[in-house]
């Protein structure tokens, strides 16, 4: 399937997909309104995926696949970039508590530099899918396909159009700012990476300038640190 159909959302698996109601200005969205469509299709275990990190100089990509009990409705969940952290935190514990099954995907940064991010971030949300332990009946992906022979719909802005994508982003941000802020700044303390989390701040820009990179650090991004930034997607 070529890039264009998954720049504009189609269906990356060819499953029919069936009309969306037009929202109204003022009416709340429906996150519910892509899960509701295929659990009335017959499909009982639909995951959301998503990733973070992908825009990161340092560490791995972070996937999740969440799959949540079918009608329920998570209160303030919404695309993780747009939550305080206290609040990220919090719902992170209700979506583990709630959720049917989470699976957590890594690529790491070498791998990043061997395939390229795109490809890398294919590869940690497949890990993610088959962390679950059992394959979903559908998959509901941010912008990407997965490389899974499973039936799945790639929604441009997915973090903020469904539920178990949006639960899905809060589970992977939530776990990769904890290894930036447990693990990896505390191996590379001179770097701040509790603080920027591995992203091209200028402060982060100006160590590695100063210090050199780590191991971590993905080598096929550095070379456009004092130029125009690498193309993500």
């Amino acid at each position: 399937m070529g890039e264009n159909n998954e720049e504009i959302g189609l269906n990356l698996l060819d499953t029919p997909v069936g009309p969306r109601k037009k929202k109204e200005a003022s009416e709340p969205r429906d996150l519910l309104l892509y899960e509701r469509e295929y659990w009335e299709s017959g499909f009982e275990r639909i995951a959301g995926i998503d990733e973070v990190g992908r825009g990161c100089l340092f560490g791995d990509v972070v996937a999740a696949a969440v799959i949540l009990p079918k009608d329920l409705i998570l209160e303030g969940v919404n695309d993780s970039k747009k939550l305080t952290e206290k609040k990220r935190d919090a719902l992170y514990d209700v979506i583990m508590e709630k959720a049917l099954a989470v699976g957590i995907g890594y690529a790491d940064a070498e791998t990043i530099d061997r395939l390229n991010i795109k490809q890398a971030a294919r590869l940690a949300m497949k890990r993610a899918v088959e962390a679950l332990g059992e394959l979903p009946d559908y998959m509901l992906v941010d912008a990407e396909k997965v490389d899974l022979n499973v039936p799945q719909l790639s929604i441009i802005k997915g973090d903020a159009n469904s539920q178990s994508i949006a639960a899905a982003s809060i589970i992977a941000k939530v776990t990769r700012d904890r290894l930036c802020k447990e693990e990896w700044d505390t191996l590379y303390p001179e770097y701040g990476l509790s603080i920027h989390k591995g992203y091209a701040t200028k402060v982060h820009r100006e160590q590695i300038m100063a210090l050199g990179a780590t191991p971590m650090h993905r080598r096929s991004f550095l070379g456009n640190l004092l130029g125009e930034q690498q193309s993500l997607f």
